[in-house]
């Protein structure tokens, strides 16, 4: 303000309140209308009294000194950069009275409540104003609100105009401001209005129509937010802009009545170009597959109550930028595959740090805006042979087997259930004795049933177990062949256990949570536990590099140590590649949503190693190559 303060420039205009009691109210003489002003005035105030006491069923207003309005809950990447808003019928951002500008605390008093600091809740002279001007009408056309019986209608009472409602009205705002102070009271009111465009609270309010926060906004967007409040939709700038700067210089005009800012700044701010924004509340996120799984996560966590209406601030673990690029890669082969016959083809790509597993990129499907099934945590398909690593595994901490191990890749027959089974391999060839590192490089099948069956069943469902494989699953002879089903994080997940040789955090897309506040309600730094032998896992992956050297993903290679495995369904409906660096694990899936063949000869060699190697390249610019631990570094598990 120019000179004096604002509560000292009320204070000059309080003996002047009753001017605007005279406007329009029609040609009664006016001794004879001040005598029933000030008759009705007294009858109202006094009688108020003996109301507080008799209206005995009214809301309970102590219970505002704990009160929390439903607040949006905001989605941010790992950078800070907001990502979507999440929110129920309220889209609101609470914010405290000192970061809301002064020209806004100004213009609304002056347009709704010019006495605010002087009253008790309820202004007699406007009261009985409105009762006069009701009289007159024969029915309710004035209210006489204050701020305080505003708010206690907004968050107590019905918007039904009756005269009841009113004294009601009177009698919980006398109630509230023995409570709260003032300043609490007009720092709940700004938050809890609605200003149009479901923005409820001046926060979300000045993001919305100025692209700004409310802590900035200059006397001209102030005046302007002010006269929304008695009806948003109606002077909103986005639906008529003529008549929002009709009611802008109509809160201008009254604040230079009450001489609360100088004819220049009123000249000023009417002239003032103002800079509009957008309507938010409804827009789509930025990066649905990440926000919905988010949202999910919370949802799960919290309750879907908390996540609509908590005010929570949740920052992710996915750079945006990475996560485009990502979403760029699966877009582009999506296209690529249709053109060599994969049609109605779907991608999903999870990609995590094993060191934490914190989720880098979650590719759900190739278009979030066509369809917003995350293929890469909801949908259960058959990794085939990406499955096989978890049987050698078990089979290496077991103590009985190596990577050099000799298996025979021979013709094998299986009583299973009621009846035989005889498993082939992929090319129906038999290669004879060989190693465990060159069965799983060539993805023998028959290899790894044997092994499977020698160690049991049991202990590879145990070992899928402690990776997070939660899928039901038989210890049926075929289940070294992956016939069971899992989703892309999954698969990443296990993945990136063995590439921190077998330490294991939960897989998170979320990092921290906090109120609105600053209040922590979840810190997800990394609390590592080891949950796998450390020698196997050195020795899995030793073995899986061998996949990519020598095997059936040599199209994975990437110029740098890495290790993999391809994963192709019999049928052709499910075709994969898993592989991991020492600092990111990364899975890929490829089917169709109506599971059936993809096309005769689809292999994850062949169609999706591409894929994982253009991703992990750009991935890893500026990341140093960095070798895994040889088995030889950790103490070998005894035979069981």
């Amino acid at each position: 303000m120019s000179s004096r303060t604002f509560e000292e420039k009320q204070s000059q205009h309080q003996t002047s309140s009753g001017f605007e009691f005279f406007k329009g109210v029609g040609q009664i003489a006016g001794g004879t209308l001040l005598s029933i002003t000030m008759l009705t005035s007294s009858i109202v105030a006094g009688g108020l009294v003996g109301l507080a006491i008799s209206f005995r069923n009214l809301p309970d207003v102590r219970q505002l000194r704990n009160f929390f309005p439903s607040e949006t809950t905001y989605i941010y990447d790992i950078k800070g950069k907001l990502l979507t808003s999440i929110h129920g019928e309220a889209n609101r951002e609470v914010v405290p009275l000192d970061k809301i500008s002064p020209n806004l605390k100004r213009a609304v008093l002056a347009s709704e409540d010019s006495h605010f600091y002087y009253h008790h809740g309820i202004n007699p002279t406007g009261v009985g104003r409105a009762v006069v001007v009701n009289w007159l009408a024969g029915g309710v056309r004035e209210g006489g609100s204050t701020v305080t019986m505003q708010l206690v209608k907004n968050l107590f009472l019905t918007r039904r105009r009756a005269f009841t409602r009113k004294l009601a009205e009177a009698v919980l705002a006398i109630r509230l401001e023995q409570i709260l102070t003032k300043d609490q009271i007009l720092e709940m009111y700004l938050n809890q209005v609605y200003w149009g465009h479901n923005n409820y609270g001046v926060q979300t309010a000045a993001r919305s129509y100025f692209d700004k926060s409310a802590e900035n906004l200059t006397l001209a967007e102030s005046a302007m937010m002010a006269g929304l409040i008695q009806a948003p939709e109606e002077f909103s700038p986005f639906a008529n802009r003529k008549l929002a700067k009709q009611k802008q210089k109509e809160v201008l005009g009254r604040m230079l009545d009450l001489n609360w800012i100088t004819q220049e700044e009123y000249d000023q701010a009417l002239n003032e170009e103002i800079k509009y924004g957008r309507i938010r509340s409804f827009q789509g996120s930025a990066l649905p597959y990440i926000t919905n799984s988010v949202a999910q996560e919370l949802a799960k966590k919290f309750g879907r109550d908390t996540l609509l209406k908590g005010g929570m601030r949740v920052q992710t673990t996915v750079d945006a930028n990475f996560q485009l690029m990502a979403e760029d890669i699966v877009k582009k082969w999506h296209k690529r595959l249709l053109a060599q016959g994969l049609s109605k083809n779907q991608i999903a790509l999870v990609a995590i740090d094993p060191r934490t597993h914190f989720v880098k990129a979650l590719v759900g499907g190739v278009d979030s805006r066509t369809s917003e099934f995350n293929r890469a945590t909801q949908a259960q398909r058959q990794p085939g042979s990406a499955f096989k690593p978890f049987v050698y595994y078990a089979a290496f901490a077991n103590g009985k087997y190596t990577p050099d191990s000799t298996v025979i890749d021979s013709p094998v027959r299986y009583r299973d259930g009621s009846g035989w089974y005889t498993p082939r391999n992929y090319d129906g060839s038999f290669s004879g004795a060989m190693s465990v590192r060159k069965a799983l490089a060539q993805s023998r099948n028959i290899p790894v049933i044997k092994i499977g069956k020698e160690i049991g069943m049991n202990k590879v469902i145990e070992t899928c177990r402690t990776l997070g494989i939660m899928s039901p699953m038989e210890p049926v002879t075929s289940l070294p062949l992956g016939a069971i089903g899992v989703t892309p994080l999954e698969m990443a997940s296990a993945y990136a256990t063995f590439a921190n040789y077998g330490w294991q955090s939960s897989p998170t897309v979320i990092a921290r949570i906090t109120d609105s506040s600053g209040n922590v309600l979840l810190d997800n730094t990394p609390k590592p536990q080891l949950v796998l032998d450390p020698w196997a896992s050195a020795a899995i992956l030793d073995t899986m590099q061998s996949v990519v050297t020598e095997g059936t993903g040599k199209g994975a290679a990437i110029g740098r140590p890495s290790a993999g495995k391809t994963g192709t369904t019999s049928s052709e409906k499910d075709i994969w590649y898993v592989g991991t660096v020492p600092q990111l694990t990364t899975a890929v899936w490829i089917g169709r949503d109506d599971n059936r063949q993809l096309a005769s000869g689809a292999t994850g060699g062949g169609m999706v190693a591409p894929i994982w190697k253009e991703f992990m390249t750009q991935a890893l610019k500026g990341v140093p190559v960095e070798k895994f631990k040889p088995p030889s570094q950790f103490p070998r598990p005894k035979s069981n």
